[in-house]
């Protein structure tokens, strides 16, 4: 189903899902999120209010697409494959995973957060094809060996316990199927988020809003390859993959990252700055750094992925 080799990627690979049987889960119709299987925690990094409206106009395209992109030309499903994603957000990758799948395949994207999910169905709509799901990564609603593939954009490092989100995805695997999931490199590889987190702390002589340093902050890649060898996951592969932001202007990028992540909250409850104010100084920023007009940025991510082997269940250890 994936291919190990790092980009550019082979796509003419024989790899392939075993043979797809029907899920073990109920899907919902009524297209809304279903709460009836999460257990939420405590999260200071929320995605709610406007940010997650934010975060899909600026952010979505300047950054995720990209990586949407090349996340889904890892897979090489079958006809009727069933497919899990974690951590779905405003939906670039489930878009891309439902034409994939046309006409025959399915797939169920869950988010923890309720917000972020309101905005994936509203952008990207209801249909037969997908269920969308509100769900905890770590403690999943679905059976044993229920899917042909697990997926995740840049959420592992917003999961309290990523040890049991890597046991859960193994677990709701079939046999022979893959997690692939991305995350973000370092801020020193990531100049956009370098910038727009130096020139926000600028403005504080003490306690300055960190939120960056969460996504930018979980890419070792030896950590990255325990994490699915710790969980039972064979074939793992690290790989780093630099790609290039673009965004029309410099004041876009700044409000993606000011406006369109929890940033926003980190300011505002403070209250000594204006957000505007900071924008503001974050466009600067940017037009120092790469020029007036329209902004091309590098970026760079881990990609890494894992394959089930085995052919028996892995149980839900006990709680």
């Amino acid at each position: 189903m994936t291919s190990p080799r790092p980009d550019p990627i082979d796509e003419s690979s024989d790899e392939s899902f075993p043979a797809s049987d029907p899920p073990s889960w109920e899907p919902l119709h009524s297209g809304a999120p279903d709460t009836r299987s999460a257990r939420p925690h405590a999260d200071p990094t929320a995605y709610d209010g406007t940010i997650p409206e934010n975060y899909e106009r600026f952010l979505g395209p300047m950054m995720f697409e990209p990586y949407a992109l090349d996340l889904v030309r890892r897979l090489d499903p079958r006809p009727n494959a069933q497919v899990l994603e974690l951590a779905c957000g405003t939906g670039r990758v489930t878009r891309h995973l439902r034409r994939l799948l046309a006409p025959t395949g399915h797939v169920v994207a869950t988010d923890l957060n309720g917000a972020m999910l309101a905005t994936a169905q509203s952008v990207a709509g209801v249909g037969d094809d997908v269920d969308w799901r509100q769900a905890d990564a770590m403690l999943l609603p679905f059976g044993d060996a229920s899917f042909d593939a697990v997926v995740c954009q840049f959420g592992f490092m917003f999961f309290p316990d990523r040890h049991a989100a890597a046991r859960e995805a193994l677990r709701v695997l079939r046999p022979g199927a893959a997690l692939v999931f991305s995350v973000w490199d370092s801020l020193d590889h990531n100049p956009l988020a370098r910038l727009a987190d130096s020139t926000t702390a600028g403005f504080y002589a003490t306690d300055p809003p960190e939120f960056l340093h969460i996504p930018y902050g979980y890419y070792d890649a030896a950590a990255l390859d325990a994490l699915l060898v710790d969980a039972g996951f064979e074939d793992v592969v690290v790989e780093t993959l630099p790609l290039v932001a673009e965004s029309p202007s410099a004041r876009d990028a700044a409000c993606g990252f000011v406006r369109g992540t929890p940033l926003y909250t980190g300011i505002t409850e403070r209250g000594t700055v204006d957000v505007s104010t900071i924008v503001d100084a974050v466009a600067d920023a940017y037009r120092r750094e790469f020029g007036d007009g329209p902004i091309r940025a590098p970026m760079r991510a881990k990609i890494v992925s894992g394959r089930r082997g085995g052919r028996s269940p892995v149980p839900r250890p006990s709680r």
